[in-house]
């Protein structure tokens, strides 16, 4: 199949979502110092969404592939080892870790804020625009990687769409 153009990819690059996102944690958060238990708490969370991010950054790299998300028609091929045999999306997911990580050190509610609207803004704007266009590139091999594991997390079995 050929390479698709995707129209109403959005623009603006996750990690500026992240950013942001940290940035509003900082002004939602209490202005108390961190307990013992939620340091290292979060920096076991920061660990192992920094795991799950650069473990998907290589299986990219080893299948010679791209993984810029403005630009999923530059696709080259599937990648479903590694993280994403769990995860269609294990670099969302390692980047809500690290907001989830910096709302547990800052403390409080309010910082999960905006870990909330990471996933949302991700999971309704830019991940539908990447599936639509692996889709279109790869056909059955996407289509069936795509019902088989999920958006998110889960087993590697019996997944739904979605």
């Amino acid at each position: 199949m050929g390479r698709a153009t995707v129209e109403g990819m959005p623009k603006v690059p996750p990690p500026v979502y992240v950013a942001a996102g940290l940035a509003a944690q900082h002004l939602l958060a209490p202005s108390r110092r961190p307990t013992v238990v939620r340091s290292v708490a979060a920096g076991l969370l920061a660990a192992g969404s920094v795991y799950v991010t650069g473990a998907a950054a290589r299986a990219f790299m080893h299948k010679d592939t791209t993984f810029n998300p403005l630009e999923p028609e530059g696709a080259t091929a599937v990648v479903t080892d590694g993280p994403f045999r769990y995860t269609r999306n294990p670099m969302y997911v390692g980047m809500a870790g690290l907001l989830t990580a910096h709302a547990v050190l800052r403390g409080g509610w309010l910082p999960l804020v905006p870990v909330a609207a990471f996933v949302a803004v991700i999971d309704r704007t830019q991940i539908p625009a990447e599936e639509h266009a692996l889709s279109w590139s790869f056909g059955e091999a996407y289509d069936s990687y795509l019902s088989a594991t999920p958006r998110w997390l889960g087993p590697p079995w019996g997944a739904s769409r979605g």
